[in-house]
């Protein structure tokens, strides 16, 4: 398709807002989904970090009894 201007490509002959619109809402929803992820990532790596510091190394859970008694 060739456009006459700039102002006709950014119009789309009457569904620019709904295109520009959709590319918009999809992005922002890609961009959240990255963000969550990302934190989801660095809660679950803190909590097994906690978990094995917790268990200890070997997975036995040796650790954690020799510090109780």
């Amino acid at each position: 398709m060739q456009w006459e201007s700039w102002s006709a490509f950014w119009d789309m002959g009457g569904a620019g807002a709904f295109v520009w619109g959709s590319y918009g809402i999809t992005f922002a929803v890609i961009a959240l989904e990255l963000v969550l992820v990302f934190q989801r990532r660095k809660d679950t790596v803190k909590r097994l970090l906690r978990w094995r510091r917790a268990v200890g190394k070997d997975g036995s859970g040796r650790a954690a009894a020799r510090m109780e008694s």
